[in-house]
């Protein structure tokens, strides 16, 4: 009996444990995404063409960094496992699996949309010698802006979810029963009975 009890603290724990990676992570992809929308573009649009175009090109070969990297793509990894780790928690897992879901379509917007104007960006060449940045900055700025704001306000709800996942678990505990020390011990004792 103690081994199995050891058992569910353990697994307890590393799903807790999970939980919050997959929302910290997150949180820190949101809050980049957030960023880029709320500042670091809006500053940009002050800037002439080639600067504009320099700048961009600069934080698209920066951003390909492996801590980004693994941000990014460990954010979606941490929250299916989380969530297939919480699969006998039906309460908690819903919240999990509907930022899994959030999370998923904000990645797609990157990859369908985003990623594909940082490319044209980059392959217009030289900004220096180019012939005309401000045509290679119109075709890029107001889609970009646009489709990064849709996927900060995905990767914003996709965190609101893991965090009230993670709010429910410390609530409820993997079981999705009330966890509380007062009342585990309430339980077992004579006087409860």
């Amino acid at each position: 009996m103690a081994t199995t009890t050891e058992s569910n603290k353990g697994r307890r724990s590393t799903a807790g444990g999970v939980l919050v990676a997959a929302t910290v992570v997150t949180g820190l992809v949101a809050g980049l995404f957030y960023a880029y929308a709320n500042n670091v573009m809006p500053a940009l649009a002050r800037s002439d063409d080639r600067v504009y175009v320099e700048v961009i090109q600069n934080i698209n070969d920066v951003i390909q960094n492996p801590v980004f990297l693994l941000s990014f793509n460990g954010a979606l990894l941490l929250t299916a496992f989380s969530a297939w780790q919480l699969r006998g928690s039906p309460r908690i897992r819903v919240w999990v699996f509907a930022a899994l879901l959030v999370y998923a379509l904000a990645f797609l917007v990157t990859v369908v949309f985003n990623i594909p104007l940082n490319n044209e960006i980059m392959d217009a060449g030289n900004p220096a010698t180019m012939t005309d940045p401000a045509a290679v900055r119109e075709k890029f700025e107001d889609p970009w802006v646009a489709w990064n704001v849709v996927r900060a306000v995905l990767h914003i709800v996709a965190f609101g979810l893991l965090a009230w996942a993670l709010v429910l678990y410390g609530r409820h505990g993997r079981s999705g029963r009330q966890s509380s020390p007062y009342l585990e011990s309430a339980a077992g004792s004579s006087a409860s009975r």
